[in-house]
C-alpha cells in the first residue's frame, strides 16, 4: 500500500498537529511527528504561544531556521529572530484572544525540515479578575450541568480556558472567544446544548440566547454536545495564557480520607503549588476539606457565598436549598440543610 511519507524526500520532518480544542498550552501533547532520515537527534516541535501583543513564539527541541510563515487570518511579518525558541513579531495587534492558524516551515542546521499547523489565541492582557461562583453537577433534561463565573473587574474573556478534572482524558471543556465583559457581570456556561434555541452571547445582545436556564440579565454560552461534562468529585479551573490559576474549586462526593483516582491527587498538587485551593488549615486538600456535594441535584446547586472573601477553601461554599439554582443571578443564601 502507498503511504503518504512514499512521496517525501528524505531528510524532511512532518509536524501533523491535531486538536480538539485551539489551546495553545496543550500543544506539545497533541503533536505527532515523523522524522524522514537526516540527523539522529529528533528535531521536534514542543509549543507555541503568543508571548506579547506583536510577538508570537515558537519552541523546537533545536535551533531552526524559518524558511517561511503564514497566519491564517492574515498577519504581517515584521521580523523573526531564529533559534530553539523562534520569536515571530507582526505588525498588527490583534483583538485579545482571536484565534489564528500558522503555518511554519523550518529546517535545522542538519538541513532536516519540520513544517508546523497550529493554532493558537492572540495575547490577552485584559482578562478580568473572576470567581467561579455556581456549579450544577446533575442533569435532568432539559435543565443541564453548567458553571456560572462571576466578573470581579472588567476585562475580556478572550482565551480563558475551562477545564474539569473527571474528564481525565480531556479536561478541557470550553475555550472563550473575545467577549467584554463589566464589573460584576454574571456569565454562564451551559455544558450541554441540547434545544435549538441557544445563542452563545458574544454581543451586546444579552437576552439573544434561549434554553433552559437561558438568562437575559447575563452571558451564556454553551458547550456543544449532549456529553457528561461535570461530577460531584471534580475540580474545576481556569487558565490563563500562561497556566495561571484564575480560579478553582474542588468537589467530592464523599469525605474520604485521599482520592480513590490519581488524576485528581495530580490535580489537587497543581492546584496548591499555584495557591489556587487548599485545605482551611493550608495544607493540600483531600477530599474530606474539598466541597461535599453528596446532597446536591438539578435543583440543588454547589455556590459560593458571596458575602465572604475568596479563601481558596471550601468554607466560602455550601450547597443551595432545593429549587434555589440560580443561573445568572445573585446566589440563593439558603442553605440545604439534612
Amino acid at each position: 500500500m502507498m503511504k503518504i511519507f512514499d512521496f517525501l524526500p528524505a531528510g524532511v520532518l512532518i509536524a501533523v498537529i491535531a486538536f480538539g480544542s485551539c489551546s495553545t498550552g496543550d500543544a506539545a501533547a497533541s503533536a505527532a511527528v515523523q522524522m524522514l532520515g537526516g540527523s539522529t537527534q529528533a528535531l521536534l516541535f514542543i509549543d507555541c504561544r503568543a508571548a506579547s501583543d506583536n510577538q508570537i513564539e515558537f519552541e523546537f527541541t533545536q535551533p531552526v531556521t524559518v524558511k517561511q510563515i503564514t497566519f491564517e487570518p492574515a498577519l504581517t511579518v515584521a521580523s523573526v529572530e531564529n533559534g530553539s525558541t523562534v520569536k515571530v513579531k507582526i505588525n498588527e495587534s490583534p483583538s485579545p484572544g482571536t484565534l489564528f492558524t500558522a503555518d511554519l516551515l523550518a529546517e535545522d542546521q542538519q538541513r532536516n525540515s519540520i513544517n508546523v499547523l497550529v493554532p493558537f489565541r492572540s495575547r490577552n492582557n485584559r482578562m478580568p479578575e473572576l470567581v467561579i461562583n455556581e456549579l450544577r453537577t446533575e442533569n435532568t433534561k432539559p435543565k443541564a450541568e453548567f458553571i456560572e463565573l462571576k466578573m470581579k473587574t472588567a476585562g475580556n474573556l478572550g482565551a480563558i480556558r475551562v477545564y474539569a478534572a473527571s474528564n481525565d482524558k480531556n479536561p478541557l471543556i470550553y475555550e472563550f472567544m473575545p467577549v467584554e465583559v463589566k464589573k460584576d457581570e454574571y456569565v454562564v456556561l451551559h455544558l450541554r446544548a441540547t434545544e435549538e434555541n441557544y445563542r452563545n452571547e458574544y454581543g451586546a445582545n444579552l437576552g439573544e440566547s434561549g434554553g433552559t436556564d437561558s438568562s437575559p440579565a447575563a452571558r451564556d454560552f454553551w458547550v456543544n454536545g449532549n456529553t457528561k461534562l461535570l461530577r460531584k468529585t471534580d475540580a474545576v479551573y481556569l487558565l490563563d495564557q500562561d497556566n495561571n490559576v484564575l480560579d478553582a474549586v474542588m468537589m467530592s462526593e464523599n469525605p474520604d480520607a485521599w482520592w480513590s483516582k490519581e488524576h485528581f491527587a495530580d490535580i489537587t498538587e497543581f492546584l496548591y503549588e499555584k495557591g489556587a485551593w487548599k485545605s482551611a488549615d493550608g495544607r493540600i486538600c483531600s477530599p474530606v476539606h474539598s466541597v461535599i456535594s453528596a446532597k446536591t441535584t438539578n435543583s440543588r446547586t454547589i455556590c459560593r457565598d458571596e458575602t465572604a472573601a475568596d479563601s481558596n477553601t471550601g468554607a466560602n461554599w455550601y450547597i443551595t436549598v432545593t429549587s434555589g439554582a440560580t443561573p445568572g443571578k445573585t446566589n440563593n443564601p439558603g442553605r440545604y440543610s439534612n
